[in-house]
Order: C-alpha cells, then sequence, then structure tokens
C-alpha cells in the first residue's frame, strides 16, 4: 500500500547558494535530467519518476522542497542532498539543515 508523496520543506543557510546548486547540477547531471535555472537561481533533480528535489537560491541559503514515494525514503534523500551539498560548501561544512514535513509548514 502506498502512502502517498510525502513532501518535507528544507533550508541551509549559506554563503553561495547559487554556485552549490550549480555544481550539485552538474554534478548529477551525468544520472539524470538535473537542470539549473539561472534567472531564478532554481536547481530541480528528477532521481526517479516519483522522487526528486527542488532546490531554491535565497539571499540567506538554499530552500529546499524534497517529495517522495515514501517517508522513509525522504528521510534518506535528506540524508543524500545535505552530504552532497555539504561536498560542494566545504568551506562552510557541515551546514545546518532545518527540515519540515509540508503538513507542519
Amino acid at each position: 500500500m502506498s502512502e502517498g508523496p510525502v513532501i518535507a520543506h528544507g533550508f541551509a543557510k549559506c554563503e553561495k547558494p547559487e554556485r552549490y546548486i550549480q555544481q550539485l547540477v552538474k554534478h548529477w547531471s551525468h544520472k539524470m535530467a538535473a537542470t539549473y535555472d539561472e534567472d531564478d537561481g532554481i536547481g530541480a533533480f528528477p532521481f526517479s519518476d516519483l522522487d526528486s528535489a527542488v532546490l531554491m537560491a535565497r539571499p540567506e541559503g538554499i530552500a529546499i522542497t524534497l517529495t517522495t514515494a515514501e517517508a522513509e525514503r525522504n528521510v534518506h534523500m535528506r540524508g543524500v542532498l545535505e552530504e552532497h551539498i555539504d561536498r560542494f560548501a566545504f568551506r562552510e561544512a557541515p551546514l545546518t539543515y532545518d527540515w519540515k514535513e509540508a503538513e507542519d509548514c
């Protein structure tokens, strides 16, 4: 039985959000159709038909919307995103991530 989409919103305060999102798009573009919109500072990551993330550069850091099919997968993918963002933000890492379930927002 599927529980339906699980949506979490995250935020990581950092100094160079656009740079980190661009680097992540470049890094993952060989595995998926990751895209970056320079005008809006948005990176889109379609991990699978059911799992995706959108990262948005904001003046204070990176806003993240993560959608997965299951809660366990959502928690796992948060860790994957955090690990990869921290890798590119190594001068500031580890960043602090604030996550909220969509129903908590």
